[in-house]
């Protein structure tokens, strides 16, 4: 879940403070400096759709919306162009909601592997190798998966026997 920030969930990143610009950016900013002012406001536009997108009220809209619509079918006697009202709605609505929850996600996954990797990286005697195994090749990580596969059935044997031995006693 992403989390909010007190200065309205952005980072603050190319803001002046106290200038009195109101976080605008100044006309003489480098081409880099809009992108990435652009790149700020897109994902904090996409972290509070995705928001309000998974919030009960917005289904209760979304279902309130669709019963109007089908409350009204009689009115327009079923035409061709009221379904048409519901099919367009709704593609509409669920393309542009890909690429927001697309992004939203993108942003949550690397933030937990930051977090992994951090982790990985404190633990005396983790391999330090796997904190940024995200960037492998499939290859890499179909080979890593079985040797963590053929650890994790002798961790499992090793713990049954010691059960086992515990049990005996």
């Amino acid at each position: 879940m992403a989390q909010r920030h007190s200065n309205g969930g952005g980072s603050g990143k190319g803001r002046k403070a106290n200038d009195g610009t109101k976080g605008t950016a100044p006309a003489t900013a480098s081409p880099p400096d809009q992108g990435a002012s652009y790149g700020e406001w897109f994902s904090r536009f996409a972290q509070e759709t995705a928001r309000l997108a998974g919030n009960p009220a917005t289904f209760i809209v979304a279902t309130v919306a669709v019963v109007i619509w089908a409350l009204t079918g009689p009115l327009f006697g079923y035409s061709d162009t009221w379904q048409l009202v519901i099919n367009t709605s709704t593609t509409i609505v669920t393309f542009l909601m890909v690429f927001l929850i697309q992004h939203t996600q993108n942003r949550d996954t690397m933030a937990l592997q930051i977090k992994l990797s951090e982790l990985i990286i404190a633990v005396q005697g983790a391999k330090n190798r796997l904190a940024a195994a995200e960037d492998l090749s499939e290859q890499e990580l179909e080979r890593l998966h079985k040797e963590y596969c053929g650890r994790a059935d002798a961790t499992k044997e090793t713990l049954a026997e010691l059960r086992a031995a515990r049990k005996n006693k």
